[in-house]
């Protein structure tokens, strides 16, 4: 047995810790399932409008968000792009690539989601938003 064994108190906080994300996200899976929506395609949508001081996105950058192939991603924004989640959009800069970026019903969806996780996270005590100068 080893003998710089973890203390007991390390294992319940992981144990915990775990028990938390995993039920948050169920949580946020059936929210996303009410909405119509897979699970896959709410992350995508959120990775998109949570991509740092833009509210587009490269599918390189977004499969790394989702940590997915390039492959797999690239089929996941076909499909929320066949529902008019997202659209393509050209990079002006580089021909080569684009930009991936929520249609307005797409916006619509996830603002109604996002309402519904800051609910559970802030009645779970897990999460506080400030208001950082937004209009409410």
């Amino acid at each position: 047995m080893n003998e710089k064994q973890l203390p007991k108190y390390v294992y319940e906080q992981l144990a915990l810790f775990r028990y938390r994300i995993r039920k948050f996200i169920r949580f946020s899976e059936e929210a996303a399932r009410g909405k119509g929506l897979t699970p896959q395609y709410h992350q995508l949508m959120l990775s998109i409008m949570g991509f740092p001081e833009r509210d587009y996105a490269t599918p390189k950058e977004l499969a790394e968000r989702l940590q997915i192939t390039p492959h797999a991603c690239a089929e996941l924004i076909k499909r929320c792009e066949e529902m008019v989640l997202v659209q393509r959009l050209p990079n002006p800069e580089d021909k080569r690539s684009i930009f991936i970026r929520l249609t307005e019903y797409g916006m619509g969806i996830l603002e109604e989601l996002s309402e519904i996780h800051v609910d559970e996270l802030t009645r779970a005590g897990l999460l506080e938003f400030h208001n950082h100068g937004a209009s409410e």
